[in-house]
């Protein structure tokens, strides 16, 4: 898909067929975009959890119990270690979280493009989430993305909601 299109045209879709089984080749693609994804400093502080087991989602979808949620039959998972991150010197900003969500948004683009939904997600019990994963002391959890095939029925709303640009760019 043309990238501006692909853009113009994504949606936070949260419907899932649980049946059709996303191919690992195709998870590999988007998994390598949040990869290709620039860093501060290019330090690259992520780690992606591909939950695909039964038992795995199981203990990952309690952690965010909507009903839409459930039927995901992949959830990425994306965490990031503060010690590897890019700090800056003046005032000590850590670039975790901007490095984190540069990766998540370049995979969420890469599922749209190969024909899946996506919801990106930030709203869940961190202590239940990280039990699950096995979160190791000096990471935290970014967020977490719901990836299926929507409904072979399903239709996108085309409503996407965004301020004119005129509104959102200021030029000097």
């Amino acid at each position: 898909m043309e990238y501006y299109n692909l853009i113009e045209n994504r949606e936070t879709i949260r419907n899932y067929d649980a049946t059709k089984k996303i191919d690992d080749e195709v998870l590999n693609r988007i998994l390598n975009a949040g990869r290709l994804a620039p860093s501060a400093s290019n330090r690259q502080p992520w780690t992606f959890v591909l939950v695909s087991s039964h038992k795995k989602l199981t203990e990952v979808k309690a952690a965010y119990q909507r009903e839409w949620f459930q039927k995901a039959p992949c959830i990425i998972v994306v965490t990031g270690d503060k010690t590897k991150s890019w700090v800056r010197p003046k005032d000590g900003y850590n670039s975790i979280e901007t490095d984190l969500a540069i990766a998540v948004d370049h995979m969420i683009l890469a599922a749209e493009n190969e024909g899946l939904g996506a919801c990106w997600i930030i709203a869940f019990d961190y202590e239940l989430l990280a039990k699950a994963i096995g979160l190791k002391e000096n990471e935290v959890v970014y967020s977490m993305a719901a990836l299926g095939y929507p409904p072979d029925d399903f239709k996108k709303t085309g409503r996407k909601i965004r301020k004119p640009l005129d509104e959102v760019v200021k030029r000097i």
